[in-house]
């Protein structure tokens, strides 16, 4: 038939047809759908007679048979996605679908080994870098490329905070047992946000055995954080080792060109064309988080299509106006903030760089370090360096005690927002 047809007829009609079963005088034919069925008799009978004469050179009857395997492969393609929704997997989060930068280039490169030879090249892997920059979509990536690729190994993807949880339920009910079975006997060990394990002594007892259960058995351990394994505080020391055994890869904010790229194809996989001069626009005003990236192109799309406006680029900069005035926040410098902090407390840059210890100083100089994180792109020891040489673990503790107090503390929340809109210039 495809020889008496065009590409496209062929493709639609006859590609996925089959020659079930031959007799003296009769031609069974598999077809995948009752409307296939009924359109191939409408159209294509006579021709299909003729060529059947012409190849076997007498006349046979034709019988059409809908094939039911098509809905069988539906059902376990949908129990698959089900199954993998189950494991905590997105089925977004593909290598198909990961723009390769400059800035993740490496990562992805190392994901991409393990995926083909888990347990074997680098072990552990160890995926570090901040928010919204692609860690949980690599790590995730790994677990949909080896449920492809090797559907026989066992892959379990958790996050720390789920991890610690099911610690604590298991030695609640007694059940440590099952916990173990659980994590010691997999093939592929997926673990997210690694840094909420710090100053959880149970939980890290018990995620060092199972990582010494798992490396040890040459099984493939994959973790992801938001900061170096010596960054991360009261994390023991023989965890923090083994986390460097393997290799240690960064994700740093995309470039220019990787922003146009990831904007550029989620429009591609929204199905609607976005001018050029729009996809730079959003790409030069967002530039260190992709979540954020995406985020603003959704809210694009979303009001285009509500006010069934057409996309251009005086209608983003007046939707997206109001959300690039706080993505600029990250503009600031770490100078500007130990200012405008110092100015809000009534007391000198010296003195919150300084060793004072009363609270009239620790606060304001813990609220700066945490709003410099915030602003900008220096890691802890740069931050350190800011305030009297203080070492990386001074400034984590008071990034994150800021980080505690702000949910139950309404006045230090008031003076950090208050701070914030100083820094901003709202």
């Amino acid at each position: 038939m495809k020889d008496y047809l065009s590409t496209p007829s062929y493709e639609t009609w006859f590609k996925t047809t089959k020659a079930l079963e031959e007799t003296e005088d009769k031609l069974v034919i598999g077809v995948i759908s009752e409307f296939g069925r009924d359109w191939i008799r409408s159209n294509y009978l006579p021709l299909i007679k003729e060529v059947i004469r012409a190849v076997a050179g007498k006349d046979l009857s034709l019988e059409f048979v809908v094939l039911k395997e098509k809905k069988k492969e539906k059902k376990i393609i949908k129990e698959e996605i089900i199954n993998r929704r189950r494991l905590g997997l997105n089925e977004n989060y593909t290598f198909n679908n990961f723009v390769v930068g400059d800035s993740n280039k490496l990562a992805h490169a190392a994901s991409l080994a393990v995926s083909k030879n888990p347990g074997h090249s680098y072990n552990p892997l160890f995926i570090y870098g901040g928010v919204g920059l692609g860690k949980t979509h690599l790590i995730q990536a790994i677990g949909h490329y080896i449920l492809d690729t090797k559907p026989a190994l066992k892959v379990v993807y958790v996050t720390s905070e789920i991890f610690t949880n099911e610690v604590i339920h298991s030695i609640q009910k007694g059940k440590m047992n099952d916990f173990h079975n659980k994590y010691r006997n997999v093939d592929v060990l997926l673990i997210d946000d690694i840094q909420f394990l710090a100053g959880k002594e149970r939980t890290q007892e018990e995620f060092f055995h199972t990582f010494n259960t798992l490396h040890n058995n040459y099984k493939q351990i994959v973790i992801t954080s938001d900061r170096l394994p010596k960054e991360i505080p009261t994390l023991e020391d023989r965890l923090r080792s083994r986390f460097e055994w393997g290799l240690m890869v960064d994700i740093a904010p995309p470039d220019f060109e990787t922003r146009v790229a990831i904007l550029k194809k989620k429009a591609d996989k929204e199905k609607i064309k976005v001018p050029d001069d729009v996809i730079y626009y959003i790409a030069e005003n967002i530039k260190s988080n992709i979540r954020e990236l995406e985020g603003a192109l959704i809210r694009l799309l979303a009001h285009a299509s509500l006010n069934n406006s057409e996309i251009t680029l005086d209608f983003t900069k007046r939707i997206l106006s109001g959300i690039f005035g706080k993505i600029e926040k990250k503009k600031i410098d770490a100078e500007e903030v130990k200012t405008v902090v110092s100015s809000y407390f009534s007391i000198s840059v010296e003195d919150i760089e300084g060793g004072k210890r009363s609270q009239d100083y620790t606060i304001p100089r813990q609220i700066a370090m945490y709003l410099i994180r915030e602003f900008t792109n220096l890691s802890l020891p740069q931050i350190g360096t800011l305030f009297g040489g203080r070492d990386h673990t001074t400034v984590l503790y008071s990034i994150d005690k800021i980080k505690r107090e702000l949910k139950k503390d309404e006045n230090l929340k008031a003076a950090v927002e208050e701070i914030r809109r100083m820094l901003i210039g709202d």
